[in-house]
């Protein structure tokens, strides 16, 4: 005997140029909640901080301290932005971010790096690899706020 397979809940919006909109209610229930984003950092002290300052603004977060889990995270979850150090376990951040950026599933997610050098060449490398911006160690959470609210600002 078939089992029945129910459709997706929609939500119609009357709109004078187009008809009728239909929109799935989980298209709805994501468009809801937070904005996503990953913190990869090996120091434990540093992304558990990292992790609460984000928390505190009104972000959802996901936090691992090596590369390869944070490149699992970032394909399986598809955080809306990455806040990586370069220097982790598994794979370096440098690698992981030319390894995002060169993939169409996750080129659109734009990566923070942190790191403690700060040398014009440093810089320069992690724009190569595709990193939005660039954030030296030691720094305020105030400022990684500033320039993750930059790259995703939450509405509201």
């Amino acid at each position: 005997m078939p089992q029945n397979q129910l459709a997706p809940t929609t939500i119609s919006f009357s709109d004078a140029d187009s008809g009728v909109l239909a929109w799935p209610v989980d298209d709805w229930a994501a468009a809801l909640e937070p904005p996503t984003v990953l913190v990869a950092e090996d120091d434990e002290g540093i992304r558990e901080l990292l992790v609460f300052k984000l928390k505190m603004a009104g972000y959802r977060t996901l936090a691992t301290g090596d590369g390869r889990t944070a490149k699992a995270l970032a394909i399986n979850e598809r955080p809306q932005l990455i806040v990586l150090d370069v220097s982790m376990p598994g794979m370096d951040g440098l690698g992981f971010c030319y390894e995002l950026q060169s993939s169409p599933q996750t080129a659109d997610i734009p990566v923070i790096i942190i790191n403690g050098r700060g040398e014009p060449s440093d810089v320069d490398l992690a724009r190569i690899v595709g990193a939005e911006d660039y954030l030296v160690k030691p720094f305020t959470p105030a400022e990684l706020l500033r320039r993750v609210e930059r790259l995703l600002p939450i509405a509201g």
